[in-house]
C-alpha cells in the first residue's frame, strides 16, 4: 500500500477528507522500512550469488549458467543501488548549497 501525504492549499485551511493522510512520522517509518526492505533484497541477491558460486568452485551440482545468472542480478541491483544512492547525495547537496 503506497502512502501519500495530503496537501492543501493556504486557502483552503482544512484536508480533503477522501485523500490518505499520514503524518510526517509515518511517511518517514514507511519511507525507512522501504529502504530496509530494498537493501535486504540487494544484499539477498550477493549472498545467493555467492552460495552458488562457491557450489561452482566446489564441484556442487549447479549449472554454470544459473551461477552466471545470479552473478548478474547481483552486479545489476548493486550498481541500481549505488546509482541511487548517488543521486541521494547530490540532491542533499543541492538542498545543502540553497540559502534560505
Amino acid at each position: 500500500m503506497i502512502n501519500s501525504i495530503s496537501m492543501f492549499t493556504p486557502t483552503q485551511g482544512v484536508q480533503q477528507p477522501n485523500k490518505l493522510t499520514v503524518t510526517p512520522y509515518e511517511a518517514q517509518q514507511n519511507f525507512a522500512a522501504t529502504l530496509k526492505d530494498a537493501i535486504a533484497q540487494v544484499n539477498a541477491q550477493q549472498i545467493q550469488s555467492d552460495t552458488l558460486t562457491n557450489k561452482l568452485i566446489n564441484g556442487g551440482d549447479v549449472d554454470l549458467h544459473e551461477v552466471m545468472i545470479a552473478s548478474q542480478k547481483a552486479s545489476i541491483t548493486l550498481n541500481a543501488t549505488m546509482e541511487v544512492r548517488n543521486k541521494v547525495v547530490e540532491a542533499y547537496q543541492e538542498i545543502m548549497r540553497m540559502s534560505v
